[in-house]
């Protein structure tokens, strides 16, 4: 058996972190995306009340806090990425009041409660786009981004969207083209805008006066362009051909410029009026490093942030986590990161970065790793059962960046079908009624009622794991240092105060010799392989954690 195992614990305020240390410090957060985790009324679609019914499920895994993706009134064009009313909640996932209630339980639970902002562009349905495109002197003409045609009658510039095609739209109405990044439905809004940054902060009052904890701030780093609209230039060349045809530019004028900082401390002084509450940036694009310690830095901008360093990783290696993770140094002034291995906007980790071959302790060895790193812990619902990606044939699928981008990648859609909650139901206890996305049929042999009856599951393993990290300081908080090990192997140190922590995860299917330094008198806290306690032989995808003697004093 894998673990030092009792009953997981539901927080009370009594496990949070001592007094003086900001809660979000070191935090495992939960994900949920509402549409997939529990439909409480047979549409076969995940609701707030589905939400409020599985919390006590989320609560005994042992996080911190909860991250709600959107659920705001939208027409699910983008499924909820395109607000129509920032205010009010969508009627397919239920009302203000079921909001009002689940915020309520989670903090009954001790889960702090965090959802998504989507300032960087809105749906072509929100009155404010319908007034703007009214004309050129209509109120908010100026909400949005507009630009005259070309010399040649077509888009102003070069820019192209990340669901496919140009960034830009005519609008006959208005008689320009106006800005969108992502669908031709969701126009950017002009940020810069004084008025438009007011409307986006009396937003975000408007949740935390219901009692959020915080925001994900969703594409940040788009926000804001290049005002003079130049072309962007092509992108580097690359060792494999890109999928998209997005990615053949450098997204140097589209995207992240520096005036960005400036609206995210504005933020900052809103969020800082409601006490602890917490922010983190996603930033995607190939080089996001930059940016995120831009968004983050000093005291007066986001708390946190987190990229697709590791969401869009093709594979799992040494030389990938070295580069990734020691960009983060600690030092002073530099902002906290965030990690993410899975969520709903890229296939689940365990397809894209492992065989099929023992699937199960790949897993652990994962979540082992994923539950080890310094800095913030988003884990995706279902990433806890060791679900890997759906498999959906092309007439399955509704997003639309996955049917723009068939077959040549694997699409959001698998990551986002429902949660398995009971092996005993044709779809797995998630609904009633039939499901918006078919339910894999691997899946419904990891769903919780199984696991949870399963000392050796994936399921136990993470909450042990979290039970850990919880309870040590080095985890949570303390530094981290690369540990020189052979390859396949990955080991760092953990420390904080005189807690010495060595994480060792052997990221290859073959066992592998190894003699840790540092080891004498250490003693084992966790491994993921029933049967195998030795810090000196790790077997095909093996993992521990080892408290090690203090270091000696200097």
């Amino acid at each position: 058996m894998n673990l030092p195992l009792a009953e997981p614990p539901v927080q009370t305020k009594t496990d949070q972190p001592a007094s003086g240390q900001e809660w979000w410090r070191g935090a495992v957060i939960y994900q949920i995306y509402p549409r997939s985790f529990k439909d409480s009324n047979g549409d076969g679609i995940g609701d707030l009340r589905g939400c409020i019914e599985g919390l006590d499920y989320v609560a005994a895994l042992g996080v911190d806090g909860i991250w709600i993706s959107p659920f705001f009134t939208s027409p699910m064009k983008d499924f909820g990425y395109d607000v129509a009313d920032y205010c009010d909640v969508d009627p397919v996932f239920g009302t203000l009041q079921d909001f009002d209630e689940l915020t309520a339980k989670a903090h009954r639970l001790g889960l702090k409660v965090i959802i998504d902002q989507v300032y960087s562009h809105t749906s072509d349905a929100h009155p404010w786009f319908q007034q703007s495109r009214q004309g050129r002197d209509a109120d908010k003409a100026d909400w949005y981004v507009w630009a005259d045609a070309g010399a040649d009658g077509g888009p102003p510039n070069n820019w192209l969207s990340v669901f496919g095609g140009p960034a830009w739209s005519w609008d006959d109405q208005r008689q320009q083209y106006y800005l969108h990044n992502f669908l031709p439905s969701q126009p950017d809004l002009n940020v810069r805008n004084r008025a438009v940054q007011d409307a986006l902060l009396d937003v975000a009052r408007f949740w935390l006066d219901r009692g959020v904890d915080g925001f994900r701030l969703d594409a940040i780093n788009f926000a804001m362009h290049d005002p003079l609209l130049r072309d962007n230039p092509p992108a580097p060349p690359r060792a494999h051909t890109p999928a998209r045809a997005y990615d053949l530019q450098d997204h140097v004028h589209n995207q992240s410029h520096a005036d960005i900082p400036a609206f995210l401390e504005r933020i900052r002084a809103v969020t800082d009026r409601y006490g602890a509450a917490f922010t983190v940036a996603e930033v995607g694009g190939p080089e996001p490093l930059a940016e995120m310690k831009a968004f983050t830095r000093g005291g007066r901008r986001l708390n946190s942030a987190y990229s697709f360093d590791f969401l869009y990783a093709d594979a799992l290696t040494p030389q990938k986590l070295k580069e990734t993770l020691q960009q983060w140094t600690g030092d002073a002034g530099e902002g906290w990161p965030s990690w993410a291995f899975s969520n709903h906007d890229a296939p689940r980790a365990l397809s894209r970065w492992h065989d099929g071959t023992d699937p199960g302790h790949y897993a652990k060895m994962a979540a082992m790793l994923l539950l080890s790193l310094r800095g913030n812990v988003f884990l995706y619902q279902g990433e806890e059962l060791g679900l890997e990606q759906a498999h959906l044939t092309f007439e399955q699928l509704k997003d639309p960046e996955a049917i723009a981008n068939w077959p040549q990648t694997l699409g959001r859609d698998g990551a986002r079908t429902p949660m398995p909650w009971r092996d005993d139901d044709a779809h797995a206890g998630f609904t009633t009624g039939q499901p918006w996305l078919p339910i894999d049929p691997r899946h419904r042999k990891k769903a919780i009622s199984l696991e949870e009856q399963d000392p050796d599951s994936v399921l136990n393993l993470v909450r042990a794991m979290i039970r850990l990290r919880r309870g040590s300081a080095a985890l949570r908080l303390g530094g981290f240092t690369v540990v020189p090990a052979p390859e396949p192997l990955f080991a760092f140190l953990r420390e904080h105060d005189d807690e010495r922590l060595l994480c060792a995860f052997n990221l290859g299917a073959q066992a592998l010799a190894w003699q840790p330094p540092h080891s004498a008198g250490a003693s084992l806290l966790l491994q993921n392989r029933s049967g195998h306690e030795r810090l000196d032989r790790l077997e095909p995808f093996g993992a521990f954690i080892a408290r090690l003697a203090p270091a000696p004093a200097s």
